[in-house]
């Protein structure tokens, strides 16, 4: 069975960093998305990350602040966000394509997601 689990979200001060962890159990290789949801909004594609050949991708809104990452040894991928604004609080999810090795079309077609980790920022 394939689960995700996320960790690391804290309450922080605007311009400061925090790494979120994603584990994975129950596939051999995974492609890795993050995603965010705040109140009152949709959720939004954040990053992902390859499987394949560590390829990355980015939103415009977090590109330069946020660097994805992944430790095959440990199936966990990371995503460390630095300088956080106030548009960055909201639930993070990790997400993965079961069966696909790369994050093509990397916005959709996410089948396992994990249970999120609230992200705070404070003024």
């Amino acid at each position: 069975q394939v689960q995700l689990v996320e960790s690391g979200g804290d309450l922080v001060e605007s311009g400061g960093s925090l790494r979120l962890s994603c584990v994975v159990s129950g596939l051999d290789y995974f492609p890795i998305g993050w995603f965010r949801q705040a109140p009152g909004k949709e959720r939004e594609g954040v990053s992902c990350i390859n499987d394949s050949d560590g390829l990355t991708y980015y939103s415009d809104s977090v590109k330069g602040r946020f660097t994805i990452s992944r430790d095959d040894a440990k199936n966990t991928v990371y995503l460390q966000m630095n300088n956080l604004e106030v548009n960055d609080p909201g639930i993070y999810y990790c997400a993965t394509k079961p069966g696909q090795h790369s994050c093509l079309n990397w916005r959709t077609n996410y089948d396992s997601w994990g249970q999120g980790t609230q992200v705070t920022v404070s003024s």
